[in-house]
Formats: C-alpha cells, structure tokens, sequence
C-alpha cells in the first residue's frame, strides 16, 4: 500500500486523534465499529485522523492517553466506559487528565429520574452515575438528541455502544463544521501494485496538493487494486485521477465500486 501525507502536512489543517476504550476490545469480545463511522465523518469535515489507541478501563491510563493525545490533536473523540457499572471510568480518566473533579448535573439527574418514573422503574446510585460530568465541560445536546454529549476542552466524550455512538454524529458534525472538505476520486483496476508503484509517486510528485492511496483487494475477481487520490482541491485530485486512468489503459475497471 502506498500512502504520502506530506501533501497535507500543512499548518491550517485540523488533526484528529481517537481513543478507544475497554477491555472487551483488547480482550476479543466485542467487534470495534466505530473508528470508521467517525473517520468517514472527520474526511467529511476536512479534519485528518491521525492516531487511533485503544487502552484498558483504567482512570490513569486513561488520563495518561487522553493528555497526550488532547495535547497534540485538535480534536479527540473517546468511544466508550460510558455508564453506570464498576468498569464504566471513562469520566474519571477524562477529568483526572485535565486535573478537574466529577461532579453531579442536577438537569441530567432530573432527567433520568423522570425517564426511570415514566418506566415505573426505581433510580439506583448506580444509574444516577449517569448524571456525573466533569466539572467545567460543556453539553452538547438538541431537540433531537436530548442525552447531552459530554465535551472537555477539545475532547468529545462518547458512547461505545455502536448503535448510539452513531446517533451521536449529527451533534459531532454540527459543532465541529467549519467549513472545510476533503475530496476524494476513486480508481478501479486491474493492476499489480508493483507495476503502478512508480507511477502512483510521479503522480504525486505533479500533484502536490493530492494524497494518493493504493489498496489491494485480494479476493474479487472484479478488481485487485483501488488507487484514491484525497485533496482538498477538487480540480486538482480530478486531474491526477483522470492522468492515472489515461496512463493504466485497458487496466482500468470503473470509477464506481464495482457492483
């Protein structure tokens, strides 16, 4: 695989990191679905994701991580140890990062004592756990998404619960938006990746502004290699991609995933 990033090395654009948290991933137990679902939302917006950990549901290993990565990202998006059982400590690890106390939300413990009374189920010390913030961050929540997302200066604290954690988008988009996109054209082909090597690093050499990535596809017999060309600059990833096609011939397969 071919991948360059010194065409987007530059000082304006915004950096992203996530921390993935909980022994059931280190451990097997459960499939990790996230990362891409906020990776596709970050190219959306322009941002890079660079770094992606996972760490084990511990508050100083936790705040060790979110320090280090807080401190050189823009933004960083934690997934999961969120909730009211003995390993949910995402909170703690967060707060302690930042050297701030957990306190008690009195509009969300209202909330969750009206949502258990509307069940006619009893609240438990441990579901009110729910309504624990870390002193001095701020909640992002609309009509839409009333449970609040919890952001401490530049990190956005979420759900690991895949179903919820997508929820969670919308409000992600909505306050990160500036403005900015990341363009990416897709090629299709019948090429060996030892045969386009050279060519991929003189297309990139024209094309300074494009980020050219080469994936090998091994079991389908529609195509071997995807070839992407990522820029910020429409035109510019059109004329790389456009030159590759002209260049590979009747290697080319489609635009398109093929179906």
């Amino acid at each position: 695989m071919l991948w360059s990033m010194a065409a987007e090395a530059k000082e304006t654009e915004r950096t992203a990191a996530m921390l993935v948290i909980g022994n059931e991933v280190l451990t097997g137990k459960v499939h990790e679905a996230n990362v891409a679902v906020v990776a596709r939302l970050f190219f959306e917006l322009g941002i890079r994701l660079r770094r992606v950990v996972v760490c084990v549901d511990e508050i100083d290993v936790i705040a060790e991580d979110v320090r280090s990565l807080a401190r050189s990202h823009d933004v960083l998006i934690t997934s999961g140890g969120i909730g009211p059982t003995h390993d949910d400590v995402t909170y703690d690890g967060v707060a302690a990062a930042f050297g701030r106390e957990i306190e008690r939300n009195e509009g969300l413990e209202r909330m969750l004592r009206a949502y258990h009374e509307k069940k006619d189920l009893p609240v438990t010390e441990a579901q009110l756990r729910m309504a624990n913030v870390v002193k001095g961050s701020r909640l992002l929540q609309t009509p839409a998404h009333p449970w609040p997302t919890m952001v401490v200066e530049n990190v956005y604290v979420l759900p690991g619960v895949p179903q919820i954690f997508r929820l969670k988008m919308p409000l992600l988009r909505a306050d990160l938006d500036q403005g900015e996109r990341l363009f990416s054209e897709s090629v299709y082909t019948r090429c060996r990746e030892g045969e386009i090597a050279s060519l991929l690093e003189e297309l990139e050499g024209e094309h300074p502004a494009v980020a050219v990535g080469s994936y090998l596809n091994w079991d389908d017999s529609q195509y071997t290699v995807l070839v992407t060309f990522d820029s910020r600059d429409e035109t510019q990833a059109l004329r790389a991609a456009q030159k590759f096609v002209d260049a590979i011939g009747d290697k080319f397969v489609s635009r398109e995933a093929p179906a």
